[in-house]
């Protein structure tokens, strides 16, 4: 058996649980992360007005439905 003492098997216990609450933490942010590009797939934003728009059959250089402005599509970034 291995002998440990009281200090340092609190000292464990408190590291791996924070460690597990990091790990759950890790997994959710990525996991919103590529929820939230999904939800992006196949939008483009207007240079002009910053509007999100599908390109729902439309074709490469697309009017933006609120200002007319002409668009290329482009990646979306994310901050």
């Amino acid at each position: 058996m291995i002998r440990v003492s009281l200090p340092w098997l609190f000292f464990f216990y408190l590291l791996s649980f924070l460690a597990l609450i990091f790990f759950v933490w890790v997994v959710s942010e990525t996991h919103r992360r590529s929820q939230r590009r999904r939800a992006l797939r196949g939008r483009t934003q207007c240079r002009l007005c910053g509007c999100l728009y599908r390109l729902e059959g439309r074709p490469p250089p697309s009017a933006c439905p609120r200002c007319g402005a002409q668009n290329e599509h482009q990646k979306i970034r994310l901050l």
